[in-house]
């Protein structure tokens, strides 16, 4: 009792929106992760473990377009556009796609005919010929990351919930002006001059900087008054736009399933292979366009995370994600496409929860507890069917 009462007074309450937050902006990835998984495992009842290694792949995609468009790990360029970031979507979702067909078309679709336990061991086999495989062709050591400065949307946004006391507020109101005034005419400066860096300024330019400095200070100690005497959620232009990206995908995806004519051929085949076959369904052709969709979704969050977390990239990126992502799709309910987005935001929301309670070195654990849980209550997932098969 009195070690529970010690851990509650020790955690700051104050920090929890932010978190939570934070949850549903991960959860969005994992949730574009999971769809992949639940989509292959709706039609062909398999668990595709070399999704996660798709995922991976995205994001070195990402990576290679980065460079080829200027950002380098040396670049000099300082600011980029939109453009930029859909080029890079664009062409980690559709090398992700091709890489979707290659694999079911050459790994999977010979074992269609074998049992689910050899289908599965395939798909292990998959996974592992890609992380070892792409560690002898791919920058591995030290791990490469997108160079932050691709990324147009690095500011942040404060949304205040309790506001501070007058006066701390007041102080923050009267720092903040010539902060962002000092800031500007250093960013306009540092533009017109790419070569230099902060520690070779000329006299003039290091005068400049010395006044950013001298008006950053007390807007940064301000500010941390602020931030600990009131409750706030500090939000990452990044973030808004992950979760935008995420749920424009998640509709297109829902609007293609549930309202166009390759839709329900994939729920005719979902259903029963040859059913589907008599009444018209090229099921090939139909199993084949699901790993595009599912690989395509993959790749659009490998690309988002690796660019807007700018997270180091090694071949087993995928390999957490994809792990975290096949929870999501089983709390959900695989097979299930909403189940798999709930599940996704649920599994993000949990995690940074374990690590606002202070046990961040737990926070893959948590996916594995879930798991174990969600098995013994409720087999079927949140929304899926509480059907057995056997396998």
């Amino acid at each position: 009792m009195g070690h529970g009462m010690h851990l509650l007074a020790a955690l700051d309450f104050r920090t929890l929106p932010e978190q939570l937050v934070n949850g549903i902006f991960l959860g969005a990835i994992y949730a574009l992760i999971a769809l992949g998984y639940t989509m292959v495992y709706g039609i062909l009842r398999l668990i595709n473990f070399a999704h996660g290694e798709v995922y991976m792949l995205g994001a070195y995609v990402s990576l290679f377009v980065s460079r080829m468009l200027g950002f380098g790990a040396q670049s000099d360029k300082t600011s980029s556009g939109v453009l930029n970031l859909l080029l890079m979507l664009t062409a980690s979702m559709i090398v992700c796609a091709c890489i979707g067909v290659i694999i079911e078309r050459f790994a999977y679709r010979p074992m269609r005919s074998y049992s689910r336990t050899a289908s599965l061991i395939t798909a292990i086999g998959v996974s592992l010929f890609l992380q070892y495989g792409g560690a002898l062709f791919l920058p591995n050591a030290p791990p490469p990351s997108i160079n932050e400065k691709v990324n147009p949307f690095r500011e942040s946004y404060r949304l205040v919930l309790v506001h501070p006391l007058a006066s701390i507020q007041t102080a923050v109101d009267a720092a903040l002006g010539p902060y962002e005034e000092a800031k500007k005419t250093y960013d306009a400066y540092m533009s017109k001059h790419p070569g230099l860096g902060e520690f070779d300024l000329p006299p003039e330019g290091a005068a400049i900087h010395q006044k950013y400095m001298a008006a950053k200070a007390p807007y940064a100690d301000a500010e941390s008054k602020a931030s600990t005497a009131g409750v706030s959620i500090v939000i990452r232009q990044g973030d808004i736009v992950v979760l935008c990206a995420s749920v424009v995908l998640m509709s297109l995806l829902t609007y293609l399933v549930m309202f166009t004519k390759p839709g329900r051929a994939m729920r005719a085949v979902s259903h029963d292979f040859d059913s589907a076959a008599l009444m018209g369904v090229n099921v090939n052709r139909t199993i084949t366009f699901t790993f595009v969709i599912g690989s395509a979704l993959a790749g659009a969050g490998a690309m988002m995370q690796a660019t807007f977390k700018g997270t180091p990239l090694t071949t087993f990126f995928g390999f957490v994600p994809g792990t975290k992502a096949f929870v999501a799709a089983v709390l959900g309910g695989i097979g299930n496409i909403p189940g798999a987005v709930l599940g996704g935001i649920l599994m993000g929301m949990a995690e940074d929860f374990v690590i606002w309670l202070g046990y961040s070195d737990y926070s893959d654990a948590i996916a594995f507890v879930i798991l174990i849980v969600v098995l013994l209550f409720r087999p079927g997932g949140l929304l899926g069917s509480s059907k057995v098969e056997k396998v």
